[in-house]
């Protein structure tokens, strides 16, 4: 975003981005350093991105504090799901939140990652038609993702 304020490369480095990191071939416009385009695309995809790595930190950290029960420090097994035992505990918290995370972790990253391919793609591609559905796409997921994070701040 700095880079889009002030004129910078940030169109060069964009597409250079979507092309390794994404797989998204876009052609190069005419004006390597972008223009208003390329500030909406860095604008309106903030919140997607950040929803991303705080949704894919949060998976990933379920998967490693479910997986590795015993290792919590402070916590009472006998009145946890699964106890009264040990085993029972880490059975439950290993199978049903460790594993199951485990294996949805990679398809909702795949997920943002297709989202984030198509922003890509309307903004700084060349279809004007896109565009359009790229802001409404752009807005619409950041205001479920606003609504959707109502309740876990509630729970901090």
């Amino acid at each position: 975003m700095p880079l889009a304020l002030v004129g910078g490369p940030a169109a060069r480095i964009q597409r250079g981005l979507a092309r390794r990191l994404l797989g998204v071939g876009l052609p190069e416009s005419a004006s390597p350093r972008g223009g208003p385009l390329t500030f909406v695309h860095a604008v309106l995809t903030l919140p997607v991105n950040l929803t991303a790595v705080v949704v894919s930190g949060y998976f990933w950290l379920v998967v490693a504090i479910n997986i590795g029960y015993p290792l919590r420090p402070d916590n009472d097994y006998s009145t946890s799901w699964g106890g009264p035992t040990l085993a029972g505990a880490w059975a439950v918290h290993a199978i049903g939140g460790g594993v199951t995370f485990l294996l949805l972790t990679p398809w909702v990253i795949r997920g943002f990652t297709a989202l984030q391919a198509r922003l890509v793609q309307g903004f700084l591609g060349s279809s004007a038609a896109g565009r359009g559905r790229a802001v409404a796409l752009a807005l619409g997921v950041a205001a479920v993702c606003a609504v959707l994070s109502i309740p876990v701040i509630h729970q901090l």
